[in-house]
């Protein structure tokens, strides 16, 4: 029998991953399931950013591209921080790799030494966790709960920074709570953060643009915490990119070259093609993305109201991204029959099984009271998985 890694027997299966591929065997099987489990919007690309694809294919953008990317979607990466971030980059400040995770997997295993302690604000993202386990880190969870919107302060954040801190990762707008933090609420971070000039802050804004109710805000944008900012970015959500894979990163000039020479041993530069049509991407102006942005509010209201309408649901009302994230701790103990429902991953499976929807238990993303529901689809099927999940509940006494 063939002797894994110690490395890849800690780590844990991808939770969104692994529902999406139970969807879709219960669906071979003949199943009406409906996947309410992955972060992908129901959108095509832009046919803008495809006729730049085609182009780059005609020009012969067939070959090996730089390592960090090419100059010019660089050069346009600064373009685009500086016209919807305020944020003045430099091209050998970005790094461009395939899609936000590897850019993230590239900064943690640039700064992270084995037994130093990364800052996880809860709920995270799924993969937060294991990439900082992967890169010799220790994992330090600072939880928030849905009475605070899912969202931490620099209050919370302080206690939690010790002299073994090197580094915190969180998402804004947030997956998988949709929270968003007001610039009033990362200046409490930021405050905290420069008296601590060794802690780089890890700001992931994939979903910068997938904000109802605010403009999006970046840590980086405070002066004097702006070379401990890696800001985290790509195409996949807001140009619905995802199966392009590409990201990007705008760090300091240490850092940003640490994740090119990571990067160039494990991968290179990304896909010629894609880095070219993300050019085009780069210079539009975000409001073309408008049409977009008011379909997820419409739905974003839809799946408020018929969840505000179950029983037993806790919602919060999210102000970006394309998630749902409610607390569900009222069923737990109880039954569906002779099924017992003891936490979320309970919960989560019996809806697969019973309603035939698919959601992604809270547990894997550092809160075990509550469920992750993806809106990224369109009404009719939306109606469809509340009705049967709301059905479900019904039968939990």
């Amino acid at each position: 029998m063939t002797q894994l890694s110690d490395r890849i027997l800690r780590m844990e299966e991808s939770a969104t991953i692994a529902m999406s591929r139970k969807s879709r065997e219960l669906k071979a099987q003949g199943k009406d399931v409906i996947s309410l489990s992955l972060g992908e919007p129901d959108f095509h690309t832009p046919d803008f950013i495809k006729d730049a694809a085609k182009l780059a294919m005609d020009e012969n953008y067939t070959t090996y591209t730089p390592v960090p990317g090419y100059d010019e979607l660089r050069e346009a990466i600064c373009r685009k921080f500086k016209r919807d971030n305020g944020l003045n980059y430099g091209k050998d400040q970005i790094v461009v790799s395939t899609g936000a995770k590897q850019s993230i997997a590239n900064v943690m295993m640039s700064v992270v030494n084995p037994g130093d302690e990364v800052i996880i604000p809860a709920p995270y993202w799924v993969s937060y966790y294991e990439i900082v386990k992967v890169a010799g880190g220790k994992p330090v969870i600072v939880n928030a709960d849905i009475n605070a919107d899912f969202k931490i302060s620099g209050d919370d954040l302080a206690p939690h920074i010790t002299e073994k801190t090197k580094a915190m990762i969180f998402s804004t707008p947030c997956n998988p709570t949709g929270s968003v933090y007001s610039k009033e609420e990362l200046r409490s971070i930021a405050d905290v953060l420069k008296q601590h000039k060794n802690v780089i802050a890890i700001c992931d804004e994939i979903y910068e643009h997938i904000n109802f109710k605010s403009k999006h805000e970046s840590l980086a944008q405070f002066d004097e915490i702006y070379d401990q900012v890696v800001t985290i970015n790509g195409v996949s959500k807001a140009w619905a990119m995802t199966g392009w894979r590409l990201g990007y990163i705008g760090a300091p000039k240490e850092i940003a070259a640490a994740c090119t020479k990571m990067q160039g041993q494990f991968t290179s530069g990304t896909c010629a093609i894609t880095q070219r049509a993300a050019i085009a991407a780069m210079d539009k102006d975000p409001s073309f993305l408008k049409g977009m942005i008011n379909a997820f509010e419409s739905r974003k209201k839809l799946v408020l109201s018929l969840l505000e309408d179950m029983e037993g649901v806790k919602v919060n009302d999210p102000e970006g991204a394309f998630y749902f994230f409610p607390d569900v701790t009222s069923f737990f103990g109880k039954k569906a029959g002779d099924r017992k429902i003891d936490n979320s991953t309970d919960l989560s499976m019996y809806l697969l099984e019973e309603a035939n929807v698919a959601v992604v238990t809270g547990e894997a993303f550092g809160d075990p009271n509550c469920l992750r529901i993806s809106y990224a689809t369109d009404e009719e099927t939306l109606k469809e998985a509340m009705r049967r999940i709301g059905e479900a509940l019904q039968k939990i006494k």
